[in-house]
Protein backbone atom coordinates (compact mmCIF):
# COMPACT_ATOMS: atom_id res chain seq x y z
CA UNK A 1 0.00 0.00 0.00
CA UNK A 2 1.07 3.39 -0.78
CA UNK A 3 3.12 5.50 2.18
CA UNK A 4 4.30 8.98 1.13
CA UNK A 5 6.60 11.38 2.99
CA UNK A 6 7.28 14.69 3.25
CA UNK A 7 8.95 17.68 5.75
CA UNK A 8 5.91 18.70 7.79
CA UNK A 9 8.72 21.62 9.02
CA UNK A 10 11.61 22.14 11.06
CA UNK A 11 12.01 22.59 15.13
CA UNK A 12 13.61 25.46 16.82
CA UNK A 13 16.94 23.52 16.59
CA UNK A 14 16.51 23.53 12.41
CA UNK A 15 16.06 19.36 12.84
CA UNK A 16 13.08 18.49 10.31
CA UNK A 17 9.83 16.77 11.39
CA UNK A 18 8.80 14.06 8.65
CA UNK A 19 4.73 13.87 8.08
CA UNK A 20 4.26 10.34 6.77
CA UNK A 21 1.32 9.92 4.30
CA UNK A 22 -0.83 6.15 4.51
CA UNK A 23 -3.58 5.35 2.29
CA UNK A 24 -5.63 1.98 1.96
CA UNK A 25 -7.32 0.76 -1.15
CA UNK A 26 -10.75 2.52 -0.31
CA UNK A 27 -8.86 5.74 -0.26
CA UNK A 28 -9.02 6.40 3.47
CA UNK A 29 -5.90 8.60 4.89
CA UNK A 30 -4.05 8.64 8.04
CA UNK A 31 -1.05 11.64 8.13
CA UNK A 32 1.60 10.57 10.91
CA UNK A 33 4.55 12.97 12.33
CA UNK A 34 7.79 11.92 13.82
CA UNK A 35 7.29 15.23 16.49
CA UNK A 36 5.37 12.86 18.58
CA UNK A 37 4.37 10.37 16.92
CA UNK A 38 1.50 12.04 15.86
CA UNK A 39 -1.57 11.29 14.14
CA UNK A 40 -2.28 14.77 12.50
CA UNK A 41 -5.42 14.16 10.29
CA UNK A 42 -7.29 10.90 9.38
CA UNK A 43 -10.07 10.84 6.45
CA UNK A 44 -12.87 8.40 6.03
CA UNK A 45 -15.93 8.70 4.12
CA UNK A 46 -19.57 9.69 5.25
CA UNK A 47 -22.87 8.00 4.20
CA UNK A 48 -22.73 9.63 1.00
CA UNK A 49 -18.74 8.72 0.18
CA UNK A 50 -17.54 12.30 1.30
CA UNK A 51 -14.58 11.91 3.12
CA UNK A 52 -13.67 14.52 5.90
CA UNK A 53 -11.10 14.72 8.79
CA UNK A 54 -12.24 13.01 11.68
CA UNK A 55 -9.23 14.28 14.38
CA UNK A 56 -9.00 17.30 15.88
CA UNK A 57 -5.20 18.86 15.18
CA UNK A 58 -3.47 21.60 13.36
CA UNK A 59 -2.84 22.29 9.87
CA UNK A 60 1.27 22.91 10.43
CA UNK A 61 4.00 22.37 12.64
CA UNK A 62 4.14 25.39 14.69
CA UNK A 63 1.02 25.22 17.03
CA UNK A 64 2.46 21.22 18.03
CA UNK A 65 5.47 22.70 19.13
CA UNK A 66 3.78 25.05 21.84
CA UNK A 67 1.18 23.67 24.51
CA UNK A 68 -1.28 22.06 23.03
CA UNK A 69 -4.04 19.76 24.32
CA UNK A 70 -2.40 16.21 23.70
CA UNK A 71 -3.81 16.40 19.83
CA UNK A 72 -3.26 12.76 18.49
CA UNK A 73 -0.23 12.37 20.23
CA UNK A 74 1.59 9.13 21.66
CA UNK A 75 1.59 9.19 25.10
CA UNK A 76 3.67 8.02 28.21
CA UNK A 77 5.61 6.66 29.47
CA UNK A 78 2.52 6.39 31.66
CA UNK A 79 -0.58 7.63 30.41
CA UNK A 80 -3.15 9.55 32.89
CA UNK A 81 -2.17 10.51 36.63
CA UNK A 82 -0.07 9.86 38.99
CA UNK A 83 -1.00 11.01 42.02
CA UNK A 84 1.68 13.97 43.88
CA UNK A 85 4.06 12.52 40.37
CA UNK A 86 5.32 9.96 43.40
CA UNK A 87 5.28 6.06 43.54
CA UNK A 88 7.24 3.24 45.18
CA UNK A 89 8.67 0.43 43.10
CA UNK A 90 10.62 -2.53 44.56
CA UNK A 91 10.81 -0.15 47.71
CA UNK A 92 12.09 2.79 46.23
CA UNK A 93 10.64 6.01 45.76
CA UNK A 94 10.41 7.92 42.19
CA UNK A 95 9.56 11.78 41.76
CA UNK A 96 8.15 12.75 38.43
CA UNK A 97 7.49 16.40 37.52
CA UNK A 98 3.86 17.53 38.40
CA UNK A 99 2.40 19.31 35.77
CA UNK A 100 -0.95 18.86 36.72
CA UNK A 101 -1.72 20.62 39.51
CA UNK A 102 -0.30 18.47 42.27
CA UNK A 103 -0.34 15.15 39.96
CA UNK A 104 1.70 14.08 36.99
CA UNK A 105 0.02 13.97 33.75
CA UNK A 106 0.77 12.31 30.42
CA UNK A 107 4.35 11.46 31.21
CA UNK A 108 5.22 14.64 32.36
CA UNK A 109 6.18 18.24 30.02
CA UNK A 110 8.75 16.29 28.26
CA UNK A 111 7.03 12.99 27.52
CA UNK A 112 6.56 10.41 24.90
CA UNK A 113 4.36 13.44 23.06
CA UNK A 114 7.56 16.05 22.97
CA UNK A 115 10.07 14.04 21.29
CA UNK A 116 11.37 12.79 17.99
CA UNK A 117 10.52 9.62 16.85
CA UNK A 118 12.66 7.29 14.53
CA UNK A 119 10.21 6.47 11.46
CA UNK A 120 10.29 3.56 9.08
CA UNK A 121 8.11 2.85 6.48
CA UNK A 122 6.82 -0.63 5.46
CA UNK A 123 5.22 -0.61 2.05
CA UNK A 124 3.30 -3.95 1.81
CA UNK A 125 0.17 -5.63 1.99
CA UNK A 126 -1.01 -2.86 4.49
CA UNK A 127 0.38 0.50 5.07
CA UNK A 128 2.30 0.49 7.86
CA UNK A 129 4.89 2.94 9.93
CA UNK A 130 6.77 1.87 12.90
CA UNK A 131 7.80 4.55 15.27
CA UNK A 132 10.65 3.81 17.57
CA UNK A 133 11.72 5.70 20.16
CA UNK A 134 14.51 5.03 23.66
CA UNK A 135 13.77 6.58 26.69
CA UNK A 136 16.58 6.90 28.90
CA UNK A 137 17.06 5.88 32.49
CA UNK A 138 15.94 9.16 34.31
CA UNK A 139 13.81 10.73 31.87
CA UNK A 140 10.79 12.57 33.52
CA UNK A 141 12.03 10.77 36.85
CA UNK A 142 10.97 7.47 35.55
CA UNK A 143 13.52 4.33 36.03
CA UNK A 144 15.50 1.96 33.06
CA UNK A 145 16.02 2.33 29.35
CA UNK A 146 13.10 1.89 27.85
CA UNK A 147 13.14 1.09 24.01
CA UNK A 148 9.30 2.02 22.88
CA UNK A 149 8.24 0.73 19.25
CA UNK A 150 4.51 1.94 17.72
CA UNK A 151 3.22 0.66 14.64
CA UNK A 152 0.51 1.91 12.61
CA UNK A 153 -1.42 0.35 10.13
CA UNK A 154 -3.91 1.10 7.65
CA UNK A 155 -5.54 -1.77 6.78
CA UNK A 156 -8.17 -2.10 3.46
CA UNK A 157 -10.72 -2.86 6.26
CA UNK A 158 -11.43 0.89 7.14
CA UNK A 159 -9.13 0.41 10.60
CA UNK A 160 -6.51 2.18 11.55
CA UNK A 161 -4.21 -0.32 13.90
CA UNK A 162 -1.75 1.08 16.69
CA UNK A 163 0.51 -2.01 18.06
CA UNK A 164 2.13 -1.06 21.17
CA UNK A 165 5.58 -2.83 22.07
CA UNK A 166 8.26 -1.85 25.19
CA UNK A 167 10.84 -3.02 26.58
CA UNK A 168 13.49 -1.90 30.00
CA UNK A 169 16.54 -3.19 31.15
CA UNK A 170 14.86 -2.17 34.82
CA UNK A 171 12.11 -2.61 36.53
CA UNK A 172 9.80 0.30 35.67
CA UNK A 173 6.13 1.32 35.13
CA UNK A 174 4.23 1.52 31.58
CA UNK A 175 0.95 2.96 30.18
CA UNK A 176 0.90 3.62 26.52
CA UNK A 177 -1.78 4.97 24.65
CA UNK A 178 -2.71 7.55 21.87
CA UNK A 179 -4.88 11.24 22.63
CA UNK A 180 -6.81 11.45 19.32
CA UNK A 181 -9.95 13.70 20.27
CA UNK A 182 -12.45 12.04 17.56
CA UNK A 183 -15.38 14.33 16.00
CA UNK A 184 -16.94 12.19 13.44
CA UNK A 185 -19.08 14.92 11.71
CA UNK A 186 -15.64 16.78 11.15
CA UNK A 187 -17.08 20.10 12.87
CA UNK A 188 -19.10 21.49 15.77
CA UNK A 189 -19.07 19.20 18.98
CA UNK A 190 -19.52 15.59 19.59
CA UNK A 191 -22.86 16.22 21.95
CA UNK A 192 -24.94 14.68 19.47
CA UNK A 193 -22.41 11.75 18.83
CA UNK A 194 -23.88 8.56 20.31
CA UNK A 195 -21.64 6.50 22.42
CA UNK A 196 -21.45 2.56 23.38
CA UNK A 197 -19.02 1.44 26.08
CA UNK A 198 -18.60 -2.11 27.26
CA UNK A 199 -17.86 -1.89 30.72
CA UNK A 200 -20.09 -2.45 33.93
CA UNK A 201 -17.67 -0.19 36.43
CA UNK A 202 -15.62 2.91 36.15
CA UNK A 203 -13.15 4.39 38.67
CA UNK A 204 -14.34 7.44 40.58
CA UNK A 205 -12.01 10.10 41.05
CA UNK A 206 -11.58 12.75 43.97
CA UNK A 207 -11.66 16.57 43.45
CA UNK A 208 -7.76 16.42 42.01
CA UNK A 209 -9.17 14.15 39.60
CA UNK A 210 -7.02 10.78 41.00
CA UNK A 211 -9.02 7.52 41.71
CA UNK A 212 -10.90 6.98 44.95
CA UNK A 213 -9.41 2.97 44.77
CA UNK A 214 -12.69 1.58 44.39
CA UNK A 215 -14.42 0.43 40.97
CA UNK A 216 -18.35 1.91 40.81
CA UNK A 217 -20.86 0.13 38.92
CA UNK A 218 -22.16 2.09 36.30
CA UNK A 219 -25.73 1.39 36.84
CA UNK A 220 -27.99 3.49 37.48
CA UNK A 221 -25.63 6.73 36.89
CA UNK A 222 -24.84 8.71 33.48
CA UNK A 223 -21.84 6.69 33.23
CA UNK A 224 -23.72 3.45 31.96
CA UNK A 225 -23.35 3.91 28.59
CA UNK A 226 -23.44 -0.14 28.38
CA UNK A 227 -26.55 0.74 25.59
CA UNK A 228 -25.71 3.52 22.84
CA UNK A 229 -26.59 6.98 24.64
CA UNK A 230 -26.55 10.31 23.24
CA UNK A 231 -23.91 12.54 25.02
CA UNK A 232 -25.96 15.33 25.02
CA UNK A 233 -28.46 13.47 27.36
CA UNK A 234 -26.22 12.71 29.95
CA UNK A 235 -22.95 15.17 30.22
CA UNK A 236 -24.87 17.42 31.65
CA UNK A 237 -26.64 15.37 34.44
CA UNK A 238 -25.92 17.00 37.75
CA UNK A 239 -23.98 13.59 38.94
CA UNK A 240 -20.89 14.69 41.29
CA UNK A 241 -18.65 12.77 39.31
CA UNK A 242 -19.40 15.05 36.07
CA UNK A 243 -18.80 17.74 37.93
CA UNK A 244 -15.15 17.16 39.04
CA UNK A 245 -14.53 16.26 35.27
CA UNK A 246 -16.05 18.58 34.44
CA UNK A 247 -17.67 16.17 31.71
CA UNK A 248 -16.51 13.08 31.12
CA UNK A 249 -12.16 12.32 31.91
CA UNK A 250 -13.10 8.77 33.63
CA UNK A 251 -11.88 5.75 33.12
CA UNK A 252 -13.86 2.95 32.54
CA UNK A 253 -13.34 -1.18 33.39
CA UNK A 254 -13.67 -3.09 30.12
CA UNK A 255 -15.49 -6.65 30.83
CA UNK A 256 -13.07 -8.64 29.41
CA UNK A 257 -10.21 -10.89 30.10
CA UNK A 258 -6.94 -9.64 30.74
CA UNK A 259 -5.15 -9.48 27.12
CA UNK A 260 -8.11 -10.35 25.20
CA UNK A 261 -9.24 -8.26 22.14
CA UNK A 262 -12.03 -7.25 22.62
CA UNK A 263 -14.58 -4.12 21.17
CA UNK A 264 -14.05 -1.53 23.89
CA UNK A 265 -16.63 1.09 22.34
CA UNK A 266 -18.91 2.44 19.78
CA UNK A 267 -19.19 6.06 18.64
CA UNK A 268 -21.52 6.63 16.17
CA UNK A 269 -22.08 10.16 14.99
CA UNK A 270 -26.19 9.67 13.35
CA UNK A 271 -25.93 12.76 10.88
CA UNK A 272 -22.99 11.74 8.56
CA UNK A 273 -23.80 7.97 9.18
CA UNK A 274 -20.27 7.66 10.18
CA UNK A 275 -19.47 4.94 13.05
CA UNK A 276 -16.47 4.04 14.90
CA UNK A 277 -15.55 0.87 16.89
CA UNK A 278 -12.69 0.50 19.51
CA UNK A 279 -11.10 -2.75 19.46
CA UNK A 280 -8.31 -3.17 22.32
CA UNK A 281 -6.37 -5.83 24.58
CA UNK A 282 -6.09 -3.14 27.17
CA UNK A 283 -7.99 -2.97 30.22
CA UNK A 284 -9.31 0.35 30.74
CA UNK A 285 -10.94 2.96 28.13
CA UNK A 286 -10.03 7.03 29.43
CA UNK A 287 -13.52 8.79 28.44
CA UNK A 288 -12.47 12.53 27.63
CA UNK A 289 -14.93 14.84 26.46
CA UNK A 290 -13.41 18.05 25.68
CA UNK A 291 -14.20 19.90 28.45
CA UNK A 292 -11.31 21.90 28.81
CA UNK A 293 -11.39 23.06 25.24
CA UNK A 294 -12.75 26.96 25.16
CA UNK A 295 -12.54 28.08 21.79
CA UNK A 296 -9.06 29.99 21.84
CA UNK A 297 -7.75 27.38 19.98
CA UNK A 298 -7.93 27.33 16.60
CA UNK A 299 -7.46 24.01 14.64
CA UNK A 300 -7.46 23.17 10.94
CA UNK A 301 -8.94 26.06 8.96
CA UNK A 302 -8.18 28.30 11.59
CA UNK A 303 -11.75 26.84 12.79
CA UNK A 304 -11.86 27.55 17.00
CA UNK A 305 -12.57 24.44 19.19
CA UNK A 306 -14.98 25.07 21.46
CA UNK A 307 -15.69 22.90 24.84
CA UNK A 308 -16.63 19.56 23.61
CA UNK A 309 -15.31 19.87 20.15
CA UNK A 310 -13.94 16.33 20.35
CA UNK A 311 -14.41 13.07 22.26
CA UNK A 312 -11.11 11.00 23.27
CA UNK A 313 -11.38 7.28 23.76
CA UNK A 314 -7.95 6.37 25.08
CA UNK A 315 -6.86 2.70 25.40
CA UNK A 316 -5.13 2.41 28.47
CA UNK A 317 -4.44 0.80 32.10
CA UNK A 318 -5.79 2.45 35.03
CA UNK A 319 -4.82 5.79 36.48
CA UNK A 320 -2.41 5.91 39.14
CA UNK A 321 -2.02 2.10 38.96
CA UNK A 322 1.56 2.72 40.49
CA UNK A 323 -0.37 3.92 43.84
CA UNK A 324 -3.02 2.11 43.45
CA UNK A 325 -2.84 -1.81 44.71
CA UNK A 326 -6.21 -2.53 43.90
CA UNK A 327 -5.69 -1.98 40.63
CA UNK A 328 -3.92 -4.45 37.82
CA UNK A 329 -0.19 -3.56 37.86
CA UNK A 330 2.14 -1.71 35.31
CA UNK A 331 5.43 -2.66 36.54
CA UNK A 332 7.51 -3.66 33.80
CA UNK A 333 10.35 -6.06 34.34
CA UNK A 334 13.61 -6.61 33.11
CA UNK A 335 12.77 -9.34 30.17
CA UNK A 336 9.32 -8.78 29.49
CA UNK A 337 7.76 -6.70 26.65
CA UNK A 338 4.71 -4.68 26.93
CA UNK A 339 2.47 -5.34 24.29
CA UNK A 340 -0.70 -3.70 23.24
CA UNK A 341 -3.18 -3.27 20.16
CA UNK A 342 -5.93 -0.85 19.54
CA UNK A 343 -8.05 -1.00 16.09
CA UNK A 344 -10.14 1.98 15.39
CA UNK A 345 -12.25 0.27 12.64
CA UNK A 346 -14.64 2.90 10.68
CA UNK A 347 -18.16 1.69 8.53
CA UNK A 348 -21.10 4.23 7.28
CA UNK A 349 -25.05 3.49 8.18
CA UNK A 350 -27.84 4.79 6.72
Amino acid sequence: MPIRSEVFGTRADGSPVELYTLTNAAGLEARVMTYGGTLVSLRVPDRAGRFGDVVLGFDNLRPYLAKHPYFGSLIGRYANRIAGGRFTLDGRQYALPCNDGPNHLHGGPHGLHTVMWRAHAEDDASAQLVLSYCSHDGEEGYPGNLDVEVRYTLTDANELRLDYKAATDAPTVVNLTNHAYFNLAGQGTILEHVLQVHASRYVPLDPKRIPLGVLAPVAGTPFDFTTPQRLAARIHDAHEQLRIGPGYDHCWVLDKRAGEMTVAAELVDPASGRVMSVRTTQPGLQVYSGNFLDGTLRGKGGVAYPTHAGMCLETQHLPDSPNQQAFPSTRLASGDVFQHTTIYGFITRS
